[in-house]
This record gives C-alpha cells, sequence and structure tokens, in this order.
C-alpha cells in the first residue's frame, strides 16, 4: 500500500487521470438528479405512513438540515475541488482514520441505495406488467446504465442532465395540475386542504411519527452531497459549485415540500404506502386519461436518474480509496475514457443484491435496502458538520472564496441534529437494522484500519491555504 500524503496538494495530485467534462448546468442537475429521485417518489408515501399531514413538518427539517449541509460542503469544495470530496477532507483535516471511514461507509450506503432504486423500478415496471418478475427489469435498465457510466463522464452529464430535466418538467406539471385540481375541488369531494385534519388531525401519529419521518427525509435528500465529488471533473469547480449550492438547494425545497403539501391535498395520508409512487396515485384521482401512466413513467425515469448518479459517485469513492491506498490498486486506475472501470463494476455490486432480494423478500426488499444504506449516508452527513469544525480551525483569520453564515453555530446545529436522527432509528421498528448494521460494520472498518493500514498514515499534516481560484 502507498504512504498517505501529508498536505492536500498531494490528495489532489494522486487523483490526477479524470476528465473535467463536467459544464456547471450538468453539475447541478446530477446533484438533482441524486435528490429527486425514488426518495421523493416512493420513499414519501413510507414518510407519509409515519407521519400523516406533519410529514412537510419533518420534510422541512430535512430541508433545514441539507442547507445546513451544503453550506459546509460547499465552503470546502470551493477551497478543494477533488473527487476524494468529503472523504478527502475528513481524512487531511481530522485525520486518514476517519478519511477511511467516512469514504468506505459512504461507498457502501450509496451501494445499498442504488439497490433501493432498481427495487424501485422493479416496483414501478408492475403498474404495466404486473405478470413479470422483477428482476427482469432490474438486470435489463441495470446493464443499460453500467453502459452508460462506462462511456465518459461527459456521456454520463449529459445523459443525468436530460433524465434531470425530464424530472423537473415532469414535477412542474404535477405541481400546476395538482394545484388546480384542489383549487376547482367541490366541496364533498374528498379533495382540498381538510384532507391536511379529516384523518386524526395534522398529527395523526403525534410528535414521535413526524420525527421519525425525518429520517425517511434525509434518505430523500441524499446524494446533494454528490455535488463535492462531481466537482473534481467540472470544468470550472469553483464557480460551478457555487451556482449549484444555491440552484438545487432552491429546487429541492421547492420540489418537495410543495408537492407534499399537493400530494396530502388530494389523496387523503391514509392511502399511502409503498405498494406503488404515491404520484401515480394523485394521478389516478385527477381521472386525466393516461395520466397515472405518464406520472408512472416519469418516477421510473426518476429512478433511473438517481441510480445513474449514484453509480457514477459510488465509483468515484471507490477511486478515491484506491488513489489513497485503502484498496486494491486496479481500481484507481482510469481508462483511455477517463473511466475508472474497475471501480464501476466493483460498485454495481448493489444491483446484484437488489436482485436477490427482489427474489427473496420482494414485498419488503426496498424497506430492507432503504434501512440498511440510511446508517453510511447518516454517518457521512455527521462526519461533514464535524469536518467543517477541523476545516475552519485550520483557517481561523483567514480569506475564504466561499464562506458558510452562522458558523460555528451552523456546523454544531447540524451535527446535533444528524446525532439524534442516527440515535431514533434504534427505537423504531422499521430502521432497527440501521444502527444494528452500521455500527458492527464501523468496528469492522475501525479494526481493519488498525490491524493493516494505520502503519501507512501520516504522522502529521501541516498547515494550508485556501484554494483562490485552482486547488492547492
Amino acid at each position: 500500500m502507498t504512504q498517505q500524503p501529508r498536505g492536500f496538494d498531494t490528495i489532489v495530485e494522486r487523483e490526477q487521470g479524470l476528465q473535467r467534462g463536467l459544464s456547471t448546468g450538468q453539475l447541478s442537475m446530477i446533484a438533482i438528479g441524486g435528490a429527486i429521485g425514488t426518495g421523493l417518489f416512493l420513499g414519501s408515501g413510507f414518510a407519509i405512513g409515519f407521519a400523516g399531514p406533519s410529514v412537510l413538518v419533518s420534510y422541512a427539517i430535512g430541508a433545514l438540515i441539507a442547507l445546513l449541509l451544503m453550506g459546509c460542503l460547499a465552503e470546502m469544495t470551493v477551497a478543494h475541488p477533488t473527487s476524494g470530496s468529503f472523504g478527502a477532507y475528513a481524512e487531511h483535516y481530522i485525520g486518514p482514520w476517519a478519511g477511511f471511514l467516512v469514504r468506505y461507509a459512504y461507498w457502501a450506503s450509496i451501494v445499498f441505495a442504488v439497490g433501493t432504486e432498481v427495487t424501485a423500478i422493479a416496483v414501478y415496471m408492475k403498474f404495466w406488467f404486473p405478470a413479470v418478475p422483477g428482476w427482469y427489469w432490474i438486470v435489463g435498465f441495470s446493464a443499460a446504465l453500467i453502459g452508460v457510466n462506462a462511456l465518459s463522464v461527459k456521456v454520463f452529464g449529459a445523459v443525468e442532465y436530460v433524465f434531470s430535466m425530464l424530472k423537473i418538467a415532469a414535477i412542474v406539471g404535477f405541481i400546476l395540475l395538482g394545484a388546480h385540481l384542489v383549487y376547482e375541488a367541490p366541496a364533498g369531494s374528498g379533495v382540498g386542504l381538510a384532507n391536511y385534519t379529516s384523518h386524526g388531525g395534522f398529527f395523526p401519529k403525534g410528535w414521535w411519527g413526524m420525527w421519525v419521518a425525518v429520517i425517511v427525509s434525509i434518505f430523500s435528500y441524499l446524494s446533494i452531497e454528490m455535488i463535492a465529488v462531481a466537482a473534481g471533473e467540472a470544468r470550472d469547480p469553483q464557480q460551478a459549485v457555487r451556482r449549484a449550492f444555491r440552484a438545487t438547494l432552491f429546487r429541492l425545497v421547492f420540489f418537495y415540500l410543495l408537492t407534499l403539501a399537493l400530494m396530502l391535498a388530494i389523496v387523503p395520508w391514509t392511502a399511502a404506502g409503498v405498494d406503488e409512487s404515491p404520484f401515480v396515485k394523485v394521478m389516478a384521482a385527477t381521472r386525466v386519461p393516461g395520466a397515472a401512466s405518464v406520472i408512472n413513467f416519469v418516477v421510473l425515469v426518476a429512478a433511473l436518474s438517481a441510480m445513474n448518479s449514484q453509480l457514477y459517485i459510488t465509483t468515484r469513492m471507490m477511486f478515491s480509496l484506491s488513489r489513497a491506498g485503502y484498496a486494491p490498486e486496479r481500481l484507481g486506475r482510469v481508462n483511455a475514457r477517463g473511466v475508472p472501470a474497475a471501480a464501476l463494476f466493483l460498485s454495481a455490486i448493489g444491483i446484484a443484491l437488489a436482485a436477490v432480494l427482489n427474489v427473496a423478500y420482494p414485498e419488503a426488499a426496498f424497506t430492507l435496502m432503504m434501512s440498511v444504506s440510511m446508517f453510511g449516508a447518516m454517518f457521512t452527513w455527521l462526519m461533514i458538520f464535524l469536518t467543517h469544525l477541523f476545516f475552519r480551525r485550520r483557517y481561523r483569520g483567514q480569506a475564504l472564496v466561499f464562506r458558510m453564515w452562522g458558523f460555528p453555530s451552523t456546523s454544531v446545529l447540524g451535527a446535533a441534529l444528524m446525532l439524534a436522527a442516527l440515535a431514533t432509528t434504534y427505537f423504531t421498528r422499521e430502521f432497527r437494522m440501521t444502527l444494528l448494521c452500521g455500527v458492527p460494520m464501523l468496528v469492522l472498518l475501525s479494526a481493519v484500519y488498525a490491524g493493516w493500514y494505520r502503519k501507512h498514515a501520516p504522522k502529521g499534516q501541516p498547515g494550508l491555504r485556501p484554494s483562490t481560484g485552482h486547488p492547492s
């Protein structure tokens, strides 16, 4: 294994070889593509079942955490754009052990998240082909998206841009149609704002149900952090990250909260579930000919888009692990098109797991994959907030190109909310597997690090100055 570098400049150097082929617009769409997927189109039904109409508060809290996270991450990414991203930041500002844990925990999380997306694809295809086994669709669509990622980052960016534009157009159309339906609904039709309180009140499951749904909202917002990873292959990373930060947050909050508000007004929250997308149920309720079929196509595209983005990010995270000396050297090699192909194929393991679970446990596959994948994501978000505290301590009194407002209160608040959400998973039957699988995984990774990799870690790291336009 190779020795770890002593400064961030050598971290950037060791991750050379990827192509800077992503535009600013594509970077924004990649983040939206990852975050507007199964979490909104299928997972929202799961969250509604926990909280009822108070799911709006749940998603608002999740949006606040995402806002704080993006601010911290944007500040560090503008200073140091590299594909290792928050894993590399944790390595440099906290220590090599932290970088090792963050990268592997996040990689494992997104591998399982890919499984949730592909499991959702099987659910959506049942709308048209109820007799066809779900694993047929898993294999077919997975092969296509692995092919897209294997071509080049430019092809990936172009495909993801189209996917995301289609999703945005569909959500805007849904909002307009839903708003019209609510506004024109006659009294006694069962459609309207009265649905917020007519089935047990706004908090039918109490404050606890609302808080548990925050966990699902965090899962829904998962992948907004991929802006930081994709910045390593952006043409103008500093400018792209700043623009993507503002655009992504506005769109996410707007789309999630407004669509959920309309959904709850059109279909009673008691009808929510994960047997099909709540969006499909809403469109079926509109009685517009073909509307349910159209929206099912859109949620299918959304799942494909999120899966496409997640394959990309897991590939780059494994590439970074290999270049750091924490995975076989072969996984850090790039082909003539600038793609770490071996890392891509390894990262597709979540697809195989999803196919097996879909055959063995077709009714519970989505929920199981979501709860297991959640730990690595929540742990990574927690570590991003902690890393930002260490980052700012190193830069105390120095100018930064992009600065997060409210420091240190915002970073501390974000870390506290993430820690509380993680602890909550243990007290919920649906998410208990999150900690029961996640904590042993961290212990195992720590033992591997201590027994094999610790001797390769640097003994100390020098100070460094913020980037002023190029990676330091």
